[in-house]
């Protein structure tokens, strides 16, 4: 059953066009993620559809009687009202009955007002869902509804929303980033509702193990058009790719044939017979298709990382406090070269407080905090970019030089800096209070790394950035010689980038655990089943994964695999040069000496990764 369609809709601001005439369908039942890049205006998509903003052309048609709900990326809500009387006076109906009875209730000598709400609640079947409003607070832990919403954290403002839109019982539930600002727990419970229940949603979310959990159908916005993937995150990687080179290939064909077409063009005379002008006609399209250019363009992620002395970070008994409340207690670490710490723990354990001791921010209540000489910390906050008035884009890179300095020496302008973080020369002179939430976070990531720190702490970096900045920050931070703590609610990324975990218990308990989120998840499962003592459990678990390549061996093996890869496109550069007829006895011989060393360094580069591959088996 149909339950909207998007016919034809179109927005732009002033000059900018965030996208052109876009179509789809929402049929019931399907759990659909719409992926595109930051900038493309997915988030101005839900909101058109959600009614919360209209289209500059085109419509959006609902099915009768479609109940929408919306779970928007920052919830507004009103700061001097409390947790209860937001639910209360969303717009459900069934609420205000329950509202009415529980009123009712507490006046028992009024019958006549107690007999009508008794009778409305029946009429509503508000008996169930009453029970159902209890255990989805309960759930999602919004236990005091006495609390302001100016008092609520982010994550609990993300959950007093969620529930609101979760209760309304919509036909089409549309999230925007719905795991932002929620710890782990929270996330999985979600994951598995939406699992669970038979929704339709639509959704914009970085969260891959999400999206690859939930959705059934991806939905891509590229270059300027809709490609619908029916399946699940995997698949949409797979099918994608293959998508991808076949329009390559189509457009070498089409480059070839029209180069063909552009001499028979000039060829011709200026008198031309029915037929020329058909051809001429066909030569036009043709022209169109070979200048396709997809636009490729992926973040560059390069620095010159300060040099790091053998002292990095000491920590020596440390405790803090607030009031009662314990967050250290006699914490003992010492930071080592490469080392790779996730940071996990619910809200409100002190994951945040940490990172401020370790930055010198605050100061620790006892014990001792002591830093290397040669420290430059790279401190990328859930904060973001603080946004000055009139502020431009070009600006916030220069206020740290015309130039930045990069590996060997080398150095580039803030305006190709800019480029290679995917901001063109038109947008560098864009407004920052103008740029969509991902791109901030693109332009803060831009100027934590140019100031070359050798130690990166990265607080949620996941949350707003897209799919292939987040790979290419993957894969850079996995090259990355110096430090990494990371605190995230991603745990695709964590997976992906730690070797351990600094576990956050609560009450000053921090748990060092060997291993990434998956790891962790299988360990805390089976300590929480077993009647192993928890430390044997972790032992054992430990000496498990001793065997488990450490990151200086993945590193050495990636480091291999680009090389073989450019020897391997050398050797192939020249073969080709063979083909040039013109070349002198001379040229062919050096090309030969140089082809032979060629083969032979990669045959030496191929024998060491082979030899490393099954020394990791």
């Amino acid at each position: 059953m149909n339950l909207l369609s998007v016919e034809g809709i179109s927005k732009a601001y002033g000059e900018r066009v965030i996208f052109e005439p876009l179509s789809f369908g929402i049929s019931k039942g399907q759990k659909i993620a719409l992926i595109a890049k930051n900038g493309s205006g997915k988030t101005t998509i839900l909101k058109i559809i959600a009614q919360q903003d209209t289209p500059d052309s085109g419509q959006v048609n609902f099915r009768k009687g479609t109940q929408v709900s919306y779970l928007p990326q920052d919830p507004v809500l009103d700061p001097h009202k409390t947790v209860e009387e937001i639910i209360l006076e969303s717009g459900n109906h069934v609420l205000e009955v329950i509202a009415d009875y529980e009123k009712a209730l507490q006046n028992p000598e009024d019958a006549e007002h107690y007999q009508k709400a008794f009778e409305a609640m029946e009429q509503h079947q508000a008996w169930d869902f009453e029970t159902q409003y209890k255990q989805l607070l309960s759930k999602l832990k919004l236990d005091d509804l006495s609390l302001k919403a100016s008092a609520l954290s982010g994550g609990q403002k993300k959950r007093l929303a969620l529930c609101i839109a979760l209760l309304e019982k919509p036909d089409l539930l549309i999230l925007d980033e719905p795991t932002n600002h929620l710890d782990l727990e929270m996330i999985e419970w979600l994951e598995a509702y939406f699992i669970k229940e038979k929704l339709t949603l639509l959704m914009v979310t970085h969260d891959r193990y999400f999206l690859e959990r939930v959705c059934n159908e991806i939905i891509e916005l590229d270059n300027g058009k809709l490609f619908s993937y029916k399946g699940s995150y995997s698949y949409f990687l797979e099918k994608r790719a293959a998508r991808i080179e076949q329009l390559e290939t189509e457009a070498h064909k089409a480059k070839r044939h029209f180069t063909k077409e552009l001499e028979w063009m000039r060829r011709q005379p200026k008198a031309r017979t029915t037929k020329s002008k058909s051809r001429i006609d066909d030569f036009k399209k043709i022209k169109a298709k070979a200048q396709q250019r997809r636009n490729e363009h992926e973040v560059q992620l390069e620095i010159n990382m300060e040099r790091l002395g053998s002292k990095m970070i000491e920590m020596h008994r440390v405790s803090k406090s607030f009031g009662d409340k314990v967050i250290l207690q006699g914490f003992d670490y010492n930071f080592q070269r490469n080392d790779r710490i996730g940071i996990i723990g619910n809200n409100g354990t002190g994951k945040s407080t940490f990172l401020k001791l370790l930055t010198n921010t605050i100061k620790p209540d006892g014990g001792k905090i002591v830093w290397g000489d040669t420290l430059k910390f790279g401190y990328y906050t859930q904060e973001g970019i603080k946004v000055k008035p009139d502020q431009k884009v070009i600006e916030v890179i220069q206020e740290f030089g015309e130039f930045i300095p990069l590996k060997k020496g080398r150095k580039i302008s803030a305006q190709q800096l800019l480029e290679r973080f995917l901001f063109d020369r038109k947008k560098q002179y864009d407004f920052v209070e103008k740029l969509s939430g991902g791109e901030r976070k693109r332009l803060y990531l831009c100027t934590v790394l140019i100031q070359n720190p050798n130690f990166i702490i990265l607080d949620e970096p996941t949350n707003d950035l897209d799919i292939v900045t987040l790979n290419v920050l993957e894969n850079f931070l996995l090259d990355f010689p110096g430090c990494l703590i990371v605190v995230s609610h991603d745990r695709y990324f964590m997976d992906k980038i730690v070797d351990h975990l600094f576990v956050f218990r609560g009450k000053g308990k921090i748990e060092d655990f060997p291993g990434n989120y998956s790891d962790f998840r299988a360990y805390d499962g089976l300590t929480t089943t077993s009647e192993t003592p928890k430390k044997k459990v972790k032992a054992d678990w430990k000496n498990k994964t001793e065997n488990k390549p450490s990151n200086e061996e993945q590193r050495a093996l990636k480091k291999l695999e680009k090389e073989i890869a450019a020897l391997e496109a050398e050797k192939e550069n020249i073969q080709h040069q063979f083909t040039d007829g013109t070349l002198s006895p001379e040229d062919i011989k050096a090309l030969s000496i140089e082809l032979t060393s060629v083969e032979k360094a990669l045959e030496a580069k191929t024998d060491a990764w082979l030899e490393r591959s099954l020394a990791l088996e």
